[in-house]
């Protein structure tokens, strides 16, 4: 394997890194519903799931993970 000739000063290393950031996560208010949610991605407002503003399914209820425990189980 390769190893480096010279060790790398933390100088060097760090102006490496100066562009290594986070963004902010692009979040946007519903027209429809006032809600605030992610870009592209469906939400859940009273029972709802919404997508670009229309509701894609009414009375939506999450399927639980087969991971999580249920109440029975603990």
């Amino acid at each position: 394997m390769a190893h480096p000739k010279r060790r790398t000063s933390s100088a060097v290393r760090d102006k490496r890194r100066t562009h290594y950031k986070l963004t902010p996560k692009a979040v946007t208010a519903c027209q429809t519903t006032g809600e605030l949610h992610l870009r592209h991605k469906a939400y859940v407002v009273d029972g709802d799931l919404y997508l670009n503003g229309k509701v894609a399914i009414k009375d939506y209820a999450p399927v639980a993970s087969a991971a999580a425990p249920t109440e029975d189980e603990e």
